[in-house]
This record gives structure tokens, sequence and C-alpha cells, in this order.
């Protein structure tokens, strides 16, 4: 089994409160879990997501300050809710803020109704990719540059930024990207990023796509290495059938749905059988989408049963 680390990752648009995370983020920090990190969305998918969202990077930055050891990040930052100098400088105070302890997902951003309940441009796909990239392009160049910063782009433009202030980690914090897209988005990561992450499919879906990226990672001549290979699944785990049937009830989920959905459905030993295969595709990373935050014996219950046997 090749898969060593276990991340905690939540959805706060679907309904959850500042207090909320802090009690999952401290929780798994206790419980060893590498790294807490929650979704950047301004509206719920389903129910009534109250009490309402709360901002990702403003999150973080408290989280920061409340937790000590493990790691912070976003599944994943939307490139069209921030300008990427601004984006820059949070990502960047944060990443002090907790003492190098970031990792920044970001993507081109997807769900229309949260643009338009908040006013936020949401413009066509091909242009929501562009604006990643040259987003991509001013975030590594702020932080990386050793004195101003410049760049003329089609669709942002920084002249003789001071380019300050500097993350923690230099030259900055592990980007992540991630999706399906068979071929901008493999070059794209293999251009930008430490990490490449893909939720919620299949093992043969993601094994396919993570030689895609693997193609473009050497095609960009870098060291296979060089890339760390992720996934996210849904969780419903519990010491035996009752409670895990419990765990799918309360997120609203058909066991049997969830058994043909993700591997991270059963007793710890039937989860540790269903991420065989997936190890064997390339999974070296888990991130655990906890949708019943509330239940803290949850994430108890995956570390004592699961993580512990793979370590």
């Amino acid at each position: 089994m090749a898969i060593v680390d276990f991340r905690v990752f939540v959805e706060p648009q679907q309904g959850a409160s500042y207090a909320d995370q802090l009690a999952v983020a401290q929780a798994a920090e206790a419980l060893g879990y590498s790294a807490f990190f929650r979704s950047d969305h301004y509206v719920a998918m389903s129910g009534d997501g109250l009490p309402g969202p709360t901002d990702s990077w403003v999150t973080l930055g408290a989280l920061a300050r409340e937790t000590s050891r493990i790691r912070l990040g976003t599944m994943v930052t939307s490139a069209t809710f921030r300008h990427p100098g601004p984006l820059a400088i949070s990502v960047a105070q944060v990443d002090d803020m907790s003492d190098g302890r970031v990792d920044f997902g970001i993507g081109a951003g997807w769900f229309a109704k949260e643009h338009e309940a908040y006013a936020i441009p949401f413009p066509p796909l091909g242009e929501r990719f562009d604006r990643l990239e040259e987003q991509l392009e001013i975030l590594t160049g702020l932080w990386s540059a050793t004195g101003t910063f410049s760049h003329a782009g089609r669709h942002y433009t920084v002249t003789d930024s001071p380019a300050l202030p500097k993350p923690a980690q230099r030259p900055h914090p592990p980007i992540i990207i991630g999706g399906l897209g068979p071929t901008r988005t493999p070059r794209l990561a293999a251009r930008f990023a430490d990490e490449f992450n893909v939720p919620f499919c299949t093992v043969e879906v993601i094994a396919a796509q993570f030689d895609r990226v693997a193609g473009a990672v050497a095609a960009a001549g870098r060291a296979a290495d060089s890339m760390t290979y992720s996934a996210c699944f849904v969780v419903a785990a519990g010491r035996d059938d009752a409670e895990v049937t419990r765990r799918a009830d309360a997120i609203g989920r058909e066991l049997d749905e969830l058994r043909t959905n993700t591997p991270l459905v059963g007793t710890p030993n039937e989860i540790v059988d269903r991420l065989t295969p997936f190890a064997e595709a390339g999974v070296a990373r888990v991130y655990l989408q906890v949708l019943d935050l509330a239940d803290l014996d949850h994430l108890e219950v995956f570390a004592d049963g699961v993580i512990r046997q793979l370590r």
C-alpha cells in the first residue's frame, strides 16, 4: 500500500460556522491527519446552507493562529473570485501566519449560481481557463520575484509591483491543480503544480488522468517524482455495519450508492482493502470529504482503524 498521507477536506458552504471548522481542524491535528482543507464556495449545492458561507482565506488565516502543526489549504480556490494581486497577498500572509503550513489549491471556477448570487463575473470556460493560467503566472511571479514584478497579459496587467509580502515557504507554497481536462489541464499542472488531484472518480478515470499528467511532466523536463498524485473521496467509516449505515444516512446518501462511488466506505478493514487498487493506480495522498462536521468521532474511527494500519 503506497498511500501514506491522509487529509481532511470539508465543504462549509453546505452549512458550517467558523467554530464548526475550527473543531474539525483541531481534532484532525490531534489525530495526526496531515492537513485540513476546505472548499472555496459561496452557495450550497443542496440544502439551505445555514448559517451561510464563510470565506476560505479569512477562515484559514484564523485557523493558522489556532493550530500549530497541521497544514492548511483550499480544494480549490476559484480564480474567478479574487484578483491575482490581492490573492497573492492573502496566501502569503496566511503562510506567514501559519509558519509555512499552506498548500495552495486553485482552479478555474465552475459553479455559475454562486457567481450570480454574489455579483462575481462568470466568463465562458475558455476565458476562465485563460485567466487561471495568467493568475498562476502572476502569483508565482509575485512570490518568487527578487525585485519588482511586472506582467503584461491579456486579462491582467501588473506594473512595477513591489511583490510583497513574501510567503514563508520559498519560493512559494506547494501548488495543487486538478481536474479531468485531457490536454490543457495536464500541461498547466506540469508547468505550475506540485500536486495533481482527481476528485470523486473511479480508479480507471484516475489512472488515465494520472498517466496524462505524468506524460506532461516528462515532456516539461521534470523528474517523475516531482509531482504528488492525490484523490478526493467522500468518507463513511464505522466500527461495524450499523455505524457505517448511520453515517451514510447522516449525509443523505444510500449505502449501496456510496459503496459504488467511494473506497472510503465501510469498516476500517474494508476501506484498507478498497484503497488497494487506488494505491496501485498511483494515488499517494487521499482527501477525506467529511460532510458531517459535528461527528468528530468519525475522524477518530478512520485515524485509528485505517491510517494506523497503513503506517
